[in-house]
């Protein structure tokens, strides 16, 4: 494809984020008209009560949905790389269970109530789960098998889901009624300093994703001839999982473990951008922005003036093109 090509469609999923940016700010439980967001923006009237809905709930839940939805779609083209599964993606291996068990015990055992205190908690949970993984999901002397990993994945997200399940029901209520919210994976309602903490994890993961995208490129070709072209297999690897780690864990803690996001942007971001990780990487971060964005805008109008959670609408809207990657994965396969 033509970086030509490549740039045309970037473009155009920039213009599209901006248009449901917009979106984003003026619908809701209520409606405010696009000239008085704009005005909210550029001229702020501390005492105009559309002012402060907009500067003070609307910013930051539409910040939360961007850094989270880039994240997520970042740790998903990471992982199908270093995996070559076109299945992986932070919910179905495991990470968002792992990182949840992790928030849910910081929560109720430790008394955390900051996202930036158990972010970290998030990320821990998210590397031990993911690490987990890979080694269930090994074929021995093969090395990774993607059949294998994805049912680890399944297996271990359903037993750390009933440990979550398990710590929360015996949480005190108010600890509960939180992770209630947080479980659904709401953007809703983050505060400053969570987006500071995502923000930073989501520059970290990005750095960290670029520094290895030549490797990226290299390894799928084949570990030997990846080797023989100069990539460093154990580097890739340390990086890759470095930035996943930080990347799911924050947008976990953040949002909550929203699912199907991180695996459908890198395919559509190699539909538009091709196969070479320095256009699908930030593709995928753009389309998993629109995505996650879109879903929380959906989740206010289908339900209006009630709310949908985004991480219920993606979900609802993952799964059939997860079925859909599923039966063409099997097919492909001999």
């Amino acid at each position: 494809m033509r970086p030509r090509t490549r740039r045309w469609w970037l473009a155009t999923g920039l213009a599209a984020l901006a248009v449901l940016a917009l979106a984003s700010l003026a619908v809701g439980s209520r409606p405010i008209p696009p000239r008085t967001v704009l005005a909210a923006l550029w001229s702020y009237d501390p005492g105009n009560d559309l002012h402060l809905v907009v500067r003070s709930l609307r910013v930051p839940r539409l910040a939360t949905a961007v850094l989270a939805g880039a994240a997520l779609g970042l740790a998903g083209a990471i992982m199908q790389a270093i995996t070559r599964n076109p299945l992986a993606e932070p919910g179905l291996l495991g990470i968002n269970a792992g990182a949840a068990v992790a928030v849910v015990i910081g929560v109720s055992l430790f008394g955390l109530t900051r996202p930036a205190h158990y972010v970290w908690f998030a990320a821990l949970g998210a590397g031990l789960a993911g690490t987990a993984v890979f080694l269930l999901g090994r074929a021995h002397e093969t090395g990774t098998n993607p059949v294998r990993l994805v049912l680890a994945g399944a297996g271990l997200s359903a037993v750390l889901l009933a440990a979550t399940g398990i710590v929360a029901l015996n949480a005190p209520p108010t600890a509960f009624d939180d992770f209630r919210h947080w479980m659904a994976g709401s953007v809703e309602g983050t505060g400053p300093e969570a987006l500071a903490v995502l923000a930073i994890a989501v520059a970290a993961g990005f750095v960290a994703a670029l520094s290895v995208v030549g490797g990226l490129n290299a390894l799928a070709l084949g570990q030997e001839l990846g080797q023989a072209l100069g990539a460093a297999p154990g580097r890739v690897w340390l990086l890759s999982c470095l930035a996943v780690m930080l990347l799911a864990g924050a947008a976990t803690a953040a949002a909550g473990p929203i699912g199907f996001i991180g695996l459908v942007a890198p395919h559509l971001a190699r539909l538009v951008c091709g196969p070479d990780h320095r256009w699908t990487l930030p593709g995928s971060a753009l389309f998993a922005a629109l995505l996650l964005l879109g879903a929380d805008v959906v989740g206010r109008v289908v339900a209006a003036p009630a709310e949908v959670a985004a991480g219920i609408v993606a979900a609802l809207l993952g799964g059939p093109f997860f079925i859909a990657v599923v039966r063409r994965f099997r097919v492909s396969q001999p």
